[in-house]
This record gives structure tokens, sequence and C-alpha cells, in this order.
């Protein structure tokens, strides 16, 4: 079977010592913020999988008030070679990869080179001709656009662009036999012909998620002059310590790179044979704004923390309190709704109304979450293609009520 070639863009946890395969957890500052029989409970049911041969290993970090209150690094980063998963393993964050090349490009918004509400023709002047592919009773026609694709529709997913994967769609059609090869190439070469492809409804009129960020990534090259990746290791690693982030794993850090599983019919994990499961080898060619990098639990933990800092980490400024307020409050266009309209969309991530929390996740059950409003950071872990979400969200429903005893 073929597989889509828009899966390199998507797009995308823990446990107690309980088996030989376990690390012992860090667990600092429990004091009051959360009790030592909680976390056994939390972590036992995250073993639970692990013992089942749900998960091979996961890892979480939580940290409440500023202070670590959680490390747990648990199974296997490699189980067929027994290597433990440690502090320092390497994921494929996929989709997490988007907050960063939102944060990376409204660098550029405080330095005052755009506005959100710009056109994207402004820098790629392709976007201007593309068309809106509008159904009819037994045919469709392709429109103008009404309002022009902007910067807010493509770091809210408003705009139309999708990532191919529908079946039953004849734009996602139009994408497939357009990139019949793998995305590959460089984004400069890629981005006239992305333009070319129709819309999927009028910008700013609904939510879907696709390329968007993508696009956004090469809107920073554009813009600043420079190629992503040392943009992002200029402005956002290199400033945060983010030692491990970046489109590949270098030769010497292979082994710490976790190996990808799938599920088999049974339920069981086996080692993947996707194409992602080599990937991040080699230098990437196609710097991916959407799903690209590679990180760590730590690494990730530095990028969160700055964001809840308001742009600060360290006593380094990455960003201005009030850009990083439109990064995690909701910023859709009126009349597009995200999530059947439970929760908002900010730059690049989900947004709670209730809480304020700043959440995504990436394609290889990856998850991050952000709350203002309890000051708590939870970033969880593991190494399944496709997602499962799960194993992260229940484990942080175990560590929230644990918190709020």
């Amino acid at each position: 079977m073929k597989t889509l070639p828009f899966n390199f863009l998507l797009l995308g946890l823990v446990v107690l010592l309980f088996s030989s395969c376990s690390s012992t957890p860090k667990n600092q500052n429990l004091n009051q913020s959360l009790d030592a029989d909680s976390l056994k409970v939390a972590t036992a049911h995250i073993q639970h999988y692990i013992d089942k041969g749900e998960l091979a290993g996961f890892s979480a970090l939580v940290l409440k008030d500023g202070q670590e209150i959680v490390r747990l690094n648990e199974g296997y980063a490699d189980r067929e070679n027994s290597k433990a998963m440690e502090a320092n393993t390497i994921f494929r964050i996929f989709s997490m990869t988007k907050p960063i090349t939102a944060v990376a490009l409204m660098t550029l918004y405080d330095e005052g080179k755009f506005e959100l509400d710009d056109k994207v023709s402004k820098f790629i002047p392709e976007f201007s001709s593309a068309k809106v592919y509008t159904p009819g009773d037994n045919s469709y026609t392709l429109e103008e656009q009404e309002n022009e694709v902007t910067i807010r529709h493509l770091l809210t997913h408003t705009s139309g662009i999708s990532y191919g994967w529908d079946p039953n769609s004849y734009v996602d059609s139009v994408y497939r036999a357009t990139f019949d090869s793998a995305w590959d190439g460089k984004l400069e070469d890629k981005m006239p012909l992305l333009a070319e492809q129709p819309l999927n409804f009028q910008p700013g009129t609904q939510w879907l998620y696709g390329l968007s960020i993508d696009v956004a990534g090469f809107l920073v090259e554009v813009i600043s002059g420079m190629s992503f990746d040392e943009y992002l290791q200029q402005k956002v690693f290199g400033p945060l310590k983010m030692d491990d982030t970046g489109f590949y794993v270098p030769e010497e850090k292979h082994e710490r790179l976790c190996t990808l599983y799938s599920p088999a019919e049974d339920g069981s994990l086996i080692p993947s044979d996707d194409r992602f499961a080599e990937a991040f080898k080699q230098p990437a060619t196609l710097l991916s704004g959407g799903g690209g990098l590679v990180s760590t639990i730590d690494d990730y933990a530095r990028f969160c923390t700055m964001l809840l800092n308001g742009g600060e980490l360290d006593g380094v400024k990455v960003l201005e309190p009030t850009t990083v307020k439109m990064i995690m409050s909701d910023q859709l266009p009126e009349g597009a709704i995200y999530d059947n309209g439970k929760r908002g969309y900010g730059l690049a991530g989900a947004v709670d109304f209730e809480t304020g929390e700043y959440s995504w996740a990436g394609a290889a059950s990856t998850n991050f979450w952000i709350n203002p409003t309890d000051q708590l950071i939870i970033i969880t872990a593991t190494q399944i293609m496709p997602s499962n979400f799960k194993f992260g969200k229940e484990f942080k429903a175990k560590i929230e009520a644990a918190i709020k005893k």
C-alpha cells in the first residue's frame, strides 16, 4: 500500500520501578504538590501497559510552579536490545515541531517584520493566485479567494491548505497526484507547487489540519534571509540551550534515538518498518516546520517553560510577553471552529477556554500541556506510530487529580 506523501509533515507516560527494565524515577519537591502514593498509582497505571506489551517505554516530566515534581523514564528505548529509556533519550516529536515554528516566526513579529493579518503573498507571491475548491451539484469550480490567505490563517490552520490524507476529498486527491513521491527536496522548491493546489475552502472560514505550518517555516526563511535550521538555532535552540533538538540526530547521538514501534494485530508492539524508523539519522534537505524535529524531554521542557514564563528563561528573552499571550490564546478567525467549539486554537496549538492550557501532540505519541492557571507543565513521550495518545492523556489525568487533592 502506498504511503501518503505528507506523513513526514504531520502531521504528532511514565512509570515506577516494577520490572527489571525500569529505571528508578527521580521525584523532586513532592511536598505539597504531589504525594508519593498518588505518583505510585499514576506510574503503576502506565507500568501495566508496559507489562502487557502495549508500551515499550515511556518518559514524562512534570513541572509545577517552576519546580520539577515528577521525572520518570520506564521501559525501553530499544526493547529488542534491552536499552532502557533514559532522561536523554531522543524522540521523534513530529507535530510538536509546530509550536516551535510558531515561536520562531513570532520572533520576527516582535522585530516588526510582519503583522498576523498580512497576506502570505506579500512574502510568497504565488499564493495570491491560489484558487478555492467550490463543490456544486455534480461538479465543482475553482473560485478566487475572497480574502487571501494570511499569516494568521497559516498559524491557526484556517488557510484551506490540507495534508492530502482524506481519501474522500477531491482536493486531497489532487495533492496526492501532484506530490506522488515523498515530500523531499527543499521548501523553496515546494512552496510554488503547493500554492498551485486548490484550497479546501475560503481562507479563514474553517479549521483544517495541514501543511500550513510548513509554509510558516518557509516564511521564516524568506523574512529572515536565513535557512530555517540556522534561524532556529540562533533564535530558539541556542538561547534556550536545547542542545538535542534539531532536524536530524548526529551520528554520535544515534544510540540515543529511540526505536519506533507499531501495533501488531494482537495489540502488542513490534519494531516499525515505516520509513520513519530510520529517518532523522541523516541531515534533512526539507526542513519541515510542521513535523521535522527530534528532541528530548528536557529540551522540550525548556521550550515550554519559556512560554509559561512569558517568553523568558534563565534571563534570556526569546519573545515579548504580549506575543506569548497571543500564541497561547484563541486566535481563530470569526466563524472558524476547532474541536467542535470545546476548545479554541492559538498559534500552532490548542487552547482550553477555562484554564488557558496550551497543548499539542506528535505523530509518534508525544504530548505536551502548558497550564498557566495552575503553573503546570506536563510532557509525555513514547515511540508508537500510528499515534496512540491514550497513555499520555491517562497519565496526565491521574497527575492532575493527585495535584488537586
